[in-house]
């Protein structure tokens, strides 16, 4: 997945609340671009968006406003799912069959 893609913290800040973030859910991540020196991993990126609640459809429209191809696309989301796996990896779950 290299590659860099440009975009400017008030569109940014723009697509974010037209899908529905407040304004401050929508200020806290031009925030912690901020703090990023703005630059983020576009796995991150996705991430917190979907933590603030956004469903895979607005977030994949975001990306693609950003000019990130579909294939590409769906590596972030292939990514970020075997992420979350391994860190659930582990963890003692209680299975019980009757």
């Amino acid at each position: 997945m290299p590659g860099s893609f440009i975009v400017s913290g008030i569109a940014l800040k723009k697509m974010l609340t037209s899908l529905g973030l407040t304004d401050a859910s929508a200020q806290g991540i031009i925030n912690n671009l901020n703090k990023m020196h703005r630059h983020i991993n576009v796995v991150l990126f996705v991430d917190m968006l979907q933590k603030l609640g956004l469903r895979q459809y607005d977030v994949t429209n975001i990306l693609r406003r950003v000019g990130i191809d579909d294939a590409t696309i769906a590596e972030v989301f292939n990514v970020l799912d075997e992420e979350r796996i391994q860190s659930t990896f582990g963890k003692v779950v209680k299975l019980e069959v009757e």
